[in-house]
Parts: structure tokens; sequence; C-alpha cells
């Protein structure tokens, strides 16, 4: 398995430690040309997603690097972080079922991480 870039892997280690579950990192970089990787997780409601997005903001402003655009902040069942390269995409159980984001994506490679 490929090794995630350090930005990417910082932001999976961070949801891990809030608990994130099925974490799961796309490379979009054979089918998509508007950024490198998703990173999806699942928090099991509001509250833990927005302390999921609130460690992996931390972790990543420790490295220099804050989202170029975030949306769901904090209110709603799925958080999206924009990083440019990579985006963060903390949702609930059922707006993770519901979008399949997985399933959309289905041409990119997936590179499992834990949780």
């Amino acid at each position: 398995m490929r090794r995630l870039p350090p930005p990417v892997a910082a932001a999976a280690h961070a949801a891990l430690e809030k608990k994130a579950e099925a974490v799961l990192a796309l490379d979009l970089r054979p089918v998509a040309d508007f950024t490198d990787f998703f990173l999806l997780l699942t928090g099991q409601n509001q509250r833990q997603l927005v302390a999921i997005a609130d460690a992996v903001m931390d972790a990543l402003r420790a490295q220099g690097r804050r989202p170029v655009h975030v949306e769901g902040y904090p209110r709603h069942e799925w958080i999206l972080l924009d990083y440019g390269d990579f985006v963060v995409h903390a949702m609930t159980p059922r707006s993770r079922s519901f979008y399949d984001l997985e399933r959309l994506w289905g041409g990119s490679q997936r590179l499992e991480l834990h949780g």
C-alpha cells in the first residue's frame, strides 16, 4: 500500500484519536484534477464530528496548514474541510451511507486506515 502524504496522514491520525470510524483515504489523482485525496471518516453524532474536525484543524494548524474552505461546521451531519490538495469529509453514518462517496469515486485507489 502506498504511503499517505504527511498532511493527510496527520489528519487521519487526529481523527482516529477522536474515535473516528471507517477512516478511508481515496487517492483521486488518477481520476480527478481538483484535489489529490479525499479522507472519509465517520463520527456517530454532530458533537463527535465537531470534535474530529477541531482535532484535524488543530493538528494541521501545527504544521502551518489551514483549510481553504470549511462547510457544515458546526451543526450538520457532514463537515467538509478543504485543504486544496486533499479534502476531509467527516460524516455521520446516515450521511455517509446516503452520499456513498466510496461508490461515487469507485475508480480511485482506496487506502484503508483503521477505526
